[in-house]
């Protein structure tokens, strides 16, 4: 068995397979596994979700994953963390990251390959893979032969650290569907009007409600000199698509309309800017008030009128994106090898035995908070337990 690719789900493949006594060899144009796991989670690893579930993937098969997350849970997941004493903590809506370094979730992976005696020839590009079981891998030191191939090759995501389209090319050559592909869980950018706006905010977090369609997400929002960025924006941006909208709920537990009238009531000589303040942070409350056109006026010379307009601003905020940001900074790409072509029980496609597509190149992709991972571990496990 030959895994091209040691990341996440490539390294599980190559560590089950090889615990189950089949013997393994693992190339990587990359002189080091993980590279991805090592930079995740600001270098902590947000490894896997305590509520990892089918409904939280795009694909355009909601079921595809189904199988493999149900063969392979997060708990499954926990459990091998915990058996290789790695701390972990939870944070917010389930994510677990590692105490102290991202390192641990490789070195525990590298572990489980080495006691399977995984062969590993890392800083060796793939160049081809020909023939239909055995397979015949190309690389600048001679060619391999294997009867079954894991591609886990990975997305466009973050190019910086050696993300290619290989698996996308390689599925087309074996007759395999691609998908649109396009950045997610990534900032979006916005045009001058909008961003000249947002860089005066640059650095202020605020928890909000973003919504696009049907898609809504309760976390921070992250104003930046490029746009808007933070858990809720990245999560928006996986369902947002050129020239659609998007509503942002700057005070989601608050009738801003209904506060400010109140608030004019008890306070009638404050200024919107000074008043909003007690609801945002100050220098958002400012901006927010000037560009209602309500800049340095009382509450009380203001007409309930402009008070609703300022309240309908706060609670549905409606933008319209530029972009985004691209695969520089994108956490995953969305979309990839078309799943119609592929067993969801053993990842295997179906047209060509042996060979087998896992983690981001296939066409599902997981909400941000450690479901990206989770899918890598189980269709990688998957795929172990299948060559």
């Amino acid at each position: 068995m030959v895994v091209i690719g040691a990341g996440a789900a490539g390294l599980m493949a190559a560590a089950v397979a090889g615990g189950r006594g089949r013997r393994v060899l693992v190339l990587d144009h990359n002189d080091k596994p993980g590279a991805k796991i090592l930079i995740s989670g600001g270098g902590r690893c947000n490894f896997t979700n305590r509520n990892t579930a089918a409904d939280r993937y795009l694909s355009a098969n909601p079921h595809f994953a189904k199988s493999a997350l149900k063969r392979f849970t997060h708990t499954d997941f926990i459990e091998l963390v915990r058996r290789h004493r790695i701390a972990f903590h939870e944070r917010d809506l389930g994510q677990l990251f590692c105490d102290e370094t991202s390192a641990h979730i490789v070195n525990m992976l590298m572990d489980e390959c080495g006691a399977g005696s995984v062969e590993f020839r890392l800083g060796v590009p793939v160049s081809e893979v020909e023939g239909d079981g055995p397979y015949r891998i190309g690389t600048p030191a001679g060619a391999v032969e294997a009867a079954n191939v894991v591609v886990a090759t990975g997305g466009l995501s973050i190019p910086k650290i050696g993300a290619t389209g290989f698996a996308h090319h390689l599925a087309r050559r074996f007759g395999l569907g691609v998908t649109d592909l396009r950045p997610a869980l990534v900032p979006l950018t916005f045009t001058a009007a909008d961003l000249d706006f947002m860089r005066g905010l640059a650095g202020i977090a605020v928890d909000a409600v973003v919504s696009c369609g049907k898609a809504r997400f309760r976390e921070a929002v992250l104003f930046t000199h490029r746009g808007l960025s933070g858990p809720a924006i990245l999560q928006i941006s996986s369902y947002w698509r050129e020239g659609g909208e998007i509503a942002v709920n700057l005070a989601p537990d608050t009738d801003a309309t209904a506060w400010l009238v109140d608030r004019k009531a008890c306070r009638p000589k404050a200024e919107a800017k000074t008043v909003l303040a007690e609801l945002l942070p100050a220098r958002l409350a400012e901006g927010l008030s000037a560009r209602c056109g309500l800049d340095g006026r009382r509450l009380a010379d203001l007409p309930n009128k402009a008070l609703a307009g300022l309240g309908a601003m706060i609670n549905g905020w409606t933008l319209k994106p530029a972009g985004t940001e691209g695969y520089r900074t994108a956490e995953v790409t969305l979309g990839g090898i078309d799943t119609v072509g592929l067993s969801s029980k053993t990842m295997a496609a179906k047209a060509h035995s042996g060979l087998f597509f896992v983690g981001e190149a296939v066409d599902v992709t997981g909400w941000l908070g450690g479901y990206n991972f989770q899918w890598a571990w189980s269709s990688g496990w998957v795929a172990g337990q299948e060559c």
